[in-house]
């Protein structure tokens, strides 16, 4: 009666394009456990940082490693970083892979348009032929590094380069916005608690000025 029925791979597609509750409620939910945390705010803010730039690189599936490692650079909160890459998401991918890409072509000095389309294929192709080449290390088959080649020099070196200056803006905006909020949160969490607790100890010492007869 305990048993939870698995989800099937399609539901897990479905909810990573829109999770369960919509996306103004992970976001929320992000929101809080970022608020939460317990460390400084300038830490916390640091992770935060970190997290939002690394969801701009084109290491997709390594994000998360990403951010952790920034963070750590950084000497902020990993487990903020790994929370604030909820930046990159369906929603907001399309627009930082075409402006990254077409940004690093501008930067390299290439007059080339690369359209999202294309993108997206050409990560999916060239997953499919470095699993392939691995795979031909070890049975008969020969290894193709030509597509591979053309995958890097039209779409991953572009887009590592165009990446640096929007990931690096969105950092630096993600810390200036998240540290004031983050410190007045703690602050007021903390005043409440003090609250709470003076209340509780006036209570149990309010009526014949000292303690209470079960203790």
């Amino acid at each position: 009666m305990f048993k939870r029925n698995p989800r099937s791979y399609l539901r897990i597609v479905a909810e990573f394009f829109y999770p369960r509750g919509g996306w103004y409620r992970a976001a929320q939910y992000v929101i809080h456990r970022l608020r939460r945390l317990p460390d400084p705010a300038h830490r916390i803010s640091r992770g935060i940082a970190a997290g939002v730039f690394a969801s701009f690189t084109p290491f997709y599936g390594l994000h998360f490693l990403t951010a952790a490692i920034l963070s750590w650079l950084l000497r902020g909160n990993v487990l903020a970083s790994l929370l604030a890459t909820f930046i990159g998401n369906p929603i907001t991918f399309p627009l930082i892979a075409e402006l990254s890409v077409n940004l690093g072509h501008a930067m390299l000095g290439h007059e080339v348009t690369v359209h999202l389309p294309e993108i997206v294929s050409s990560f999916a192709a060239a997953t499919n032929d470095l699993w392939s080449n691995l795979k031909a290390m070890f049975t008969e088959a020969s290894a193709d590094w030509s597509k591979l080649s053309r995958f890097y020099d039209r779409v991953f070196l572009p887009y590592l380069v165009g990446c640096l200056i929007p990931g690096f803006v969105a950092g630096i905006s993600a810390y200036i916005l998240a540290n004031p909020l983050i410190h007045a949160y703690q602050r007021r969490r903390i005043k409440k608690l003090k609250a709470r607790y003076e209340k509780r100890m006036a209570e149990r010492f309010s009526g014949d000025g000292g303690p209470t007869k079960n203790e």
